[in-house]
């Protein structure tokens, strides 16, 4: 109901949403009962294409069982921490995609079974690795073309376009909490493991939160958001992306100009020379964030905001009500 809306929304002023999605999962081993264990049993890395990728046959199959759903299968292969993997699928209109996801996970998990497999869409499962992302792709058409794409302009985006980023630049903060929903996925948001924790965009540069990648035609252009995670529900998530993005086209908000280099080997006397601000770096600093931006609120509604608040808060206050193995490992022996 609440992607409805917004898509409703944009239609007034002719504006048609596509997404495309780029999900990442992890398929881990399982013991002699059947229960998930965090095993790989592999070393396999980014695009490996040996005998060590375990998961092979099973994301074969994942792929042939979705073609035959009717999806439209781009892309398929390892990804950079072991058991690690991404299936891609093409770009549809915002409900469709939300849709997709939904029967993606669904599908992804049943095949993976099939294999003595566990299929998980945990964020970050393992210390160490990279976690898993669900980078979301944005394009924006109007009367047949894509607005983003401006053939005249030295980076191929349009003004339109950078009035999106700076839409979502404006709001990440009060979003992230949809984006990114659970403890675990500020556990992936940390430097050093192709995650996003800085609050920039770029062209060709993977390191900030917001990305141009390269499209060799105007209908290629799109704007990649590299922060979302799939624990984050899509129909909330594309919800509030698309909502702030509006936002930045009908306000005219012009982001701050694009980093070229790797943002994370700037210093923090840099980062904050060129104004240059970090996502939330926990459950409850996301929380903040969300109560605070009476905008992203508005998507939502207040009462699902409302409960959606309570439900987060709780989940934090379990998790700190935890004692962890690092805690023992760290203070047991020694104080």
């Amino acid at each position: 109901y609440i992607l409805k809306k917004v898509i409703a929304d944009a239609g007034m002023d002719g504006y048609t949403l596509n997404v495309g999605t780029e999900c990442e999962f992890f398929l881990f081993q399982t013991d002699d009962e059947a229960n998930p264990t965090t095993d790989t049993n592999e070393q396999a890395g980014y695009f490996d294409l040996g005998p060590i990728d375990f998961g092979e046959n099973a994301r074969r199959d994942i792929v042939l069982t979705l073609e035959e759903m009717g999806f439209e299968i781009e892309t398929s292969h390892h990804e950079g921490a072991p058991a690690q993997h991404e299936i891609d699928f093409h770009y549809d209109e915002a409900l469709k995609t939300a849709d997709n996801i939904m029967t993606f996970k669904l599908a992804v998990r049943t095949i993976a079974r099939q294999h003595g497999l566990h299929a998980t869409f945990m964020p970050k499962p393992k210390a160490g690795v990279d976690g898993s992302g669900m980078h979301l792709n944005f394009s924006l058409h109007k009367d047949g073309r894509n607005v983003f794409a401006d053939a005249e302009d030295p980076s191929k985006l349009s003004e339109e376009g950078r009035y999106f980023i700076g839409g979502i630049m404006k709001h990440i903060k009060g979003m992230s909490a949809v984006l990114n929903p659970i403890v675990n996925s500020y556990k992936r948001l940390i430097p050093g493991y192709e995650a996003p924790v800085y609050i920039s965009w770029g062209t060709q540069n993977r390191t900030p939160l917001i990305r141009i990648p390269y499209a060799d035609a105007e209908e290629g252009r799109r704007i990649e958001l590299r922060s979302p995670d799939p624990a984050a529900n899509p129909y909330l998530a594309l919800a509030v992306c698309l909502s702030a993005g509006l936002d930045g086209i009908r306000n005219k908000i012009m982001p701050p100009a694009p980093i070229t280099g790797n943002i994370t080997k700037l210093s923090d006397s840099e980062r904050s020379a060129m104004g240059i601000e970090q996502l939330p770096g926990t459950l409850i600093e996301a929380i903040s964030e969300f109560e605070k931006d009476e905008f992203v609120r508005n998507v939502i509604g207040e009462h699902i905001s409302n409960r959606y608040v309570e439900a987060r808060k709780r989940e934090w206050a379990q998790y700190t009500a935890q004692i962890s193995e690092w805690e023992i490992e760290q203070y047991l022996n020694k104080i």
